[in-house]
């Protein structure tokens, strides 16, 4: 079991709550982006890769990468449904978990706000990041990490 992070957009904390984790449990962990990322030198189950190309080629890398029971952590919609195709288990930055059951739903609750963007409708932004946000990740990646375990 390997956790990716697409890392681009992670908040700084998520990707620290993640880094401990992996330590913590010794899970070997990927952060994916665009851009050079530090990845502390004390963790010997972090690293980091850095792709080429446009804003979908850090996607493209953990789809290519990730198999059945890694854990995925992005909020990416569009990303997250390639991967709980995959097999992969999937969670966002506020700990919510994208399944089966709920992913095609909010791919198009996404894809009718992206089309009403481009039409010049104001949609809106999501809230700041802030404490809860950041429990509810942190108790979701442990939930998430102790069931993926468990599983044969």
């Amino acid at each position: 079991m390997r956790i990716w992070v697409d890392a681009d957009a992670a908040p700084r904390e998520v990707k620290e709550i993640v880094l401990r984790a992996a330590k913590r449990l010794e899970i070997e962990t990927v952060l994916v982006a665009n851009q050079r990322l530090q990845i502390p030198a004390s963790n010997p189950f972090a690293s980091a890769v850095r792709v080429a190309g446009g804003p979908d080629a850090a996607d493209q890398h953990i789809i290519d990468a990730a198999e059945p029971d890694d854990l995925a952590v992005t909020a990416d919609i569009p990303l997250a449904a390639a991967l709980v195709e995959q097999g992969v288990a999937v969670i966002d930055p506020r700990g919510e978990e994208y399944t089966k059951e709920n992913v095609g739903a909010r791919l198009s609750a996404r894809n009718f706000m992206d089309g009403l963007r481009g039409a010049g409708v104001e949609t809106g932004g999501s809230a700041a990041y802030g404490s809860r946000d950041k429990q509810a990740f942190a108790n979701s990646l442990d939930r998430t990490l102790t069931r993926l375990r468990r599983s044969p």
